[in-house]
């Protein structure tokens, strides 16, 4: 069976998990229009509401919006203050809910949005609180967005550490385990591609 070329709307796409994703999303014939910060065909910090709205003006209609962007600090709990928290929760969470509720005009009445959470949201470690916090409130948001955007779909991706980034974050998750970048590159393919909504991928 062919795979319908999709429009994609690809946030994050200059990261390490972005290129991947990008990777996976082109190898299977799809257009992939990339947005970033500072790097992408787009250029857009989703931080900010009006320029989630810019945004989808300037990519026209869309298939798929997935999301590969969201930044939390790191810091023990005893020093988080209001700032961090409210900086958690603007990075990788309102930016993603933003997406996603600006995003039901402009992607088709079948197509999909695909967030990342991470494993913190259920598996936390010392200096991770806002990390959790952030990720439990995405994959809650996606379990109750889904039961309301049908037949639009939105699912999350919650991948491990990196395997390719275990020199680097590896002591930081200690006896957790790791996933190859490719694996988490094709949950968001099954995501994009597939039929299932309100599904957190855990790898």
């Amino acid at each position: 069976m062919t795979n319908p070329q999709q429009s994609i709307l690809l946030i994050g796409a200059g990261g390490t998990l972005g290129r991947a994703v990008h990777q996976a999303l082109t190898a299977r014939g799809h257009r992939v229009l990339t947005v970033g910060r500072t790097s992408g065909e787009l250029r857009y910090d989703i931080t900010d509401p009006a320029q989630i709205t810019a945004l989808y003006e300037a990519a026209g209609r869309l298939d798929a919006v997935v999301s590969a962007a969201g930044s939390v600090p790191y810091k023990p709990l005893a020093e988080l203050g209001p700032d961090d928290w409210q900086a958690a929760f603007t990075g990788k969470v309102l930016s993603q809910i933003e997406l996603v509720r600006q995003g039901i005009a402009h992607v088709a009445g079948r197509g999909s949005f695909t967030l990342i959470t991470g494993v913190l949201g259920h598996e936390p470690i010392v200096t991770g609180a806002a990390a959790s916090l952030a990720n439990g409130a995405v994959e809650a948001f996606v379990r109750a967005a889904a039961i309301e955007l049908a037949p639009q779909r939105v699912n999350a991706v919650s991948p491990n550490v990196f395997t390719e980034s275990l020199g680097t974050y590896g002591d930081f998750f200690p006896g957790m385990g790791s996933v190859p970048l490719e694996r988490v590159a094709q949950a968001y393919v099954r995501s994009v591609e597939g039929a299932q909504t309100g599904q957190i991928y855990r790898l």
